[in-house]
């Protein structure tokens, strides 16, 4: 039986006392249902790239997502011209980033500028997965689930989902979705959708608001991200992480510390940088190497907790939390994780 630190990218987690490997939607409805029958704790795993599980492992049921499957309605990538949508349906086991490779192969506008994020298609409308200006949000049409309260399939239109800054209805009622499918709804053209991030409307030698070639995005996009050791790679242990470990905080305009990025929000408070408050505060990239430290800050991006190779749960966690005292006491911002904590907490 694979233990959880074979299927997470943090290579973190023990043991769990019982794994199932759905590979259709009724074997995957079937485990979890069973499951819940009997009581059974339940750990739907998708790619394990937002995960941080106990060294203890999990005393239930892993339901590991391995569905496949792309449907689209319309799939010829030499007819562009009439420039119209495309509805491509998806497994929720699929990886994400084999997909953005064939919708920008296919000529399918609006997840390019997520190529690289690891993880499955079925994760990416839980956390409203999100980066370099784009979020699934945008071209989610709608997301079919198994509902565990009414034990019923149920499928919602994106305007139903709730979806917000690196949430979702779905993160918003813990474990009671299990998402089978994803639909988006996609543009058809060879241009990526309008540029919305300065740094890659940089690389890219656009300005913000112009398009670029599909292509071309992806490659730059990848090239960033794997700058910041955000694409997963065996040999580099900056990627052995779950990402971005906190999400930016929203405070008001009078909390933003001096020489911080601000956004502005409509709701009138301003959204601020993690990774700069993180830095700002004492915590610079490699935070953790120079005293051996078997998890540390990446030595490419101050925002993702890494493990080295000999790390444990307890040690990634207790890097956490110091890095979210020291923030909070330099600037009074208490940080939020970004990815799940099974059996563990901060």
């Amino acid at each position: 039986m694979p233990e959880l630190r074979d299927r997470t990218t943090l290579r973190l987690g023990g043991p769990a006392r019982h794994w199932v490997t759905a590979t259709t939607d009724a074997e995957l409805v079937e485990a979890v249902r069973t499951a819940d029958e009997t009581g059974e704790p339940v750990l739907v795993l998708g790619g394990g790239s937002n995960l941080v599980v106990a060294d203890e492992g999990f005393d239930g049921t892993v339901v590991e997502v391995a569905t496949a499957g792309v449907e689209a309605d319309r799939d010829d990538p030499d007819d562009l011209a009439c420039l119209g949508a495309v509805t491509v349906t998806v497994a929720a086991g699929e990886g994400w980033d084999g997909f953005v490779a064939r919708a920008v192969g296919s000529g399918w506008v609006g997840v390019e500028s997520l190529s690289g994020i690891p993880g499955s298609v079925g994760a990416t409308p839980i956390q409203n997965v999100g980066a370099y200006g784009q979020e699934v949000a945008q071209s989610i049409a709608s997301v079919r689930t198994w509902d565990r309260a009414d034990r019923t399939q149920r499928t919602f239109a994106a305007a139903d989902c709730g979806f917000g800054y690196r949430t979702s209805r779905f993160k918003e009622e813990p474990g009671r979705h299990v998402v089978l499918g994803v639909t988006f709804l996609l543009k058809q053209g060879t241009l990526g959708a309008p540029v919305a991030y300065a740094e890659l409307a940089r690389t890219l030698g656009v300005e913000q608001g112009e398009r670029a070639p599909l292509a071309d995005v992806r490659d730059a996009v990848l090239g960033l991200r794997a700058g910041k050791g955000m694409v997963l790679d065996a040999e580099d242990h900056d990627t052995w992480s779950a990402g971005s470990f906190f999400t930016n905080p929203f405070v008001d305009r009078s909390r933003v510390p001096e020489g911080a990025p601000a956004w502005e929000q409509p709701d009138g408070r301003v959204k601020t940088s993690a990774a700069w408050l993180i830095e700002h505060a004492g915590f610079g990239k490699g935070y953790g190497l120079d005293r051996g430290a078997p998890a540390s800050l990446s030595t490419k991006h101050t925002l993702a907790l890494t493990n080295r190779g000999r790390a444990t749960t307890a040690d990634l966690i207790g890097l956490a939390r110091e890095i979210r005292a020291g923030v909070e006491s330099a600037y009074g911002i208490r940080l939020v994780n970004e990815p799940v904590l099974v059996g563990c907490r901060l």
